[in-house]
């Protein structure tokens, strides 16, 4: 029987949760979906110095918000906790040390200003990349140049030291990536990164290889940006042994700018007037907010629809996906290798399709939810009416009554520009018709009927009713566009209608 499979997404709690952190724990979470396995949550807080308070919780919120629900986290530990690296501390040593002890890492005691007179002397030697490396560290102070009773001495009097791995000078690295097919990296290329940093805690390199042994993990699908650390990775499961347990790897490709020009970042949704975040956030520390999807109106499963297509396509037409078809549906193989430009309209139109596929009982909600906020109470069958004519217009659930709420709200203004030029002599003949009409109508006064009571209003003036329909739309709902005017007369009733007929005839000039 093969192994069950096991992913994880690993943020660290630095900042509100990128678009791009959201589409690699959705991926992550569909490939154990599809494949019947587990999907972990890990917080990778080992950078104390870039923690940021709240930042944990809204990840949690973020991936609640959007349906992805982990099968091991810190709020539902499972048997390969504690899952916030903070926690691991103590072992994340003595992996260290068994490098150290193994000939594959060794203590580094360089000051800052040491670190810094290397790299000065290779610039100035025009080297392009400066490197603690095979060939720069025989000139450094680590244990691999001083003598062995001095780096006990060290040790012992607790001078300050970081652990580095020792890259081989002439190896090469090979990964099979399942996005990227074979990678091959020579090893005289990578430096010897800091796995164990001076104040006790492990950097990403050791902790993330260390912490994904341990919890099983057997796929790694992450961002590109982690490509380039891949060898060391893959050297890192080498010198511990490892080799046969080491998870396979894909590498998602960017988020790029609508222009296609570069990492898509918040700069970018700012300048353009969009959200690169789930949610709204605020740093608690230094008021620093952002804007978030949630907020701005966009349904969590349009948004994770098209989340999805954001690298990935189901090879064939198929737009509208559920989560659970989006499951039925990912395989790692059709996502791309090259970056995705980020289409907000594309967003949008998701938004739109989801919106209007819901029920007029549902959207109904949205509206008494905010006519309520401006202290007007609606029936449902009301709202239901003002749903069923307003939601082919809509993009966001706040546009519904942005959309209808000329319908519960008297008239105090008109269209400047539609008035000039479609209000006339003509005009006010057949509406005054139109006004007595119906003002005492007491019968059905459905669409139909105001339909056919307008024409006969039209007719009897002896104007044609498609000369003054804009002048008619203007006087009801103040403006020269919208829903389905005959619609609109049947919600608001004949004496609403002409009321506001009454009113615009003694509000508007007349054009001679």
């Amino acid at each position: 029987m093969s192994k069950e499979v096991r992913v994880r997404f690993a943020p660290s709690p630095t900042g509100p949760l990128h678009i791009g952190g959201v589409r690699t724990a959705l991926y992550n979470y569909l490939f154990a979906r599809k494949m019947g396995g587990k999907f972990l949550l890990r917080i990778e807080d080992t950078d104390q110095m870039r923690f940021v308070p709240g930042a944990e919780k809204y990840i949690q919120e973020s991936l609640a918000w959007l349906g992805i629900s982990a099968d091991e986290s810190p709020w539902k530990p499972g048997d390969c906790g504690p899952y916030r690296q903070s926690e691991r501390k103590a072992d994340y040593m003595q992996y260290a040390l068994d490098l150290v002890e193994a000939g594959h890492a060794y203590y580094a005691f360089d000051t800052s200003e040491e670190l810094e007179a290397m790299r000065e002397r290779l610039t100035a030697a025009r080297v392009v990349q400066p490197q603690y490396n095979s060939i720069t560290r025989t000139q450094m102070k680590n244990s691999l140049t001083l003598p062995e009773e001095e780096v006990k001495a060290r040790l012992a009097s607790g001078d300050p030291y970081v652990i580095r791995v020792k890259i081989p000078r002439k190896e090469e690295v090979r990964l099979n990536d399942m996005i990227r097919g074979w990678v091959m990296v020579h090893s005289s290329t990578l430096d010897d990164k800091v796995l164990m940093k001076s104040d006790g805690m492990p950097t990403y390199h050791l902790a993330n290889i260390v912490d994904d042994h341990l919890m099983g993990i057997t796929h790694v699908i992450r961002g590109e940006e982690w490509l380039p650390s891949a060898p060391l990775h893959v050297l890192l499961y080498k010198f511990f042994g490892w080799e046969d347990t080491m998870p396979q790897f894909a590498h998602l490709p960017l988020l790029l700018k609508p222009n296609g020009n570069g990492k898509l970042s918040k700069r970018d949704g700012d300048k353009l007037g969009f959200p690169v975040f789930p949610l709204n956030w605020e740093n608690q520390e230094t008021g620093e907010t952002a804007a978030g999807f949630r907020e701005q109106g966009y349904l969590p499963d349009a948004f994770v629809n098209f989340l999805a297509f954001l690298g990935w396509n189901p090879g064939d037409d198929r737009e509208l996906f559920s989560l659970e078809e989006l499951v039925e549906a990912f395989s790692v193989e059709r996502i791309g290798k090259s970056g995705t430009k980020f289409d907000i309209e594309k967003a949008k139109w998701y938004n739109e399709q989801y919106l209007r596929a819901k029920s007029d009982q549902e959207l109904a909600n949205y509206i008494i939810e905010d006519a309520s906020k401006e202290g007007i109470e609606l029936k449902q069958e009301v709202a239901e009416q003002a749903a069923g004519l307003t939601k082919g217009r809509i993009t966001f659930p706040q546009d519904l009554w942005n959309e209808s709420k000329f319908l519960f709200v008297p008239l105090t203004s008109f269209d400047e520009d539609v008035a000039a030029k479609k209000w006339n002599g003509d005009a006010v003949k057949v509406l005054t018709h139109y006004s007595e009409a119906i003002t005492h109508y007491e019968g059905t006064f459905d669409a139909e009927t105001a339909k056919t009571m307008l024409g006969a209003s039209a007719e009897v003036e002896g104007i044609k009713l498609g000369k003054v329909m804009q002048a008619v739309r203007l006087a009801v709902t103040g403006s020269g566009a919208g829903p389905d005017l005959m619609e609109v007369f049947a919600i608001l009733g004949a004496q609403e209608v002409s009321n506001r007929i009454q009113f615009a005839l003694n509000t508007l000039p007349v054009i001679a």
